[in-house]
């Protein structure tokens, strides 16, 4: 039984996949911690 192809959107007008969602959360995720990590570097 395939799922409904409605409730694979995700309504917004980027990204349209919950894949996408995942994908852009993840990679903020990473984006922040590294920062994070360069930050403590560079200012302690």
């Amino acid at each position: 039984m395939k799922p409904d192809p409605e409730s694979e959107t995700t309504g917004l007008p980027w990204p349209r996949s919950w894949r996408g969602v995942y994908l852009l959360v993840t990679g903020v995720f990473v984006v922040w911690v590294a920062l994070l990590a360069w930050f403590m570097r560079w200012f302690a």
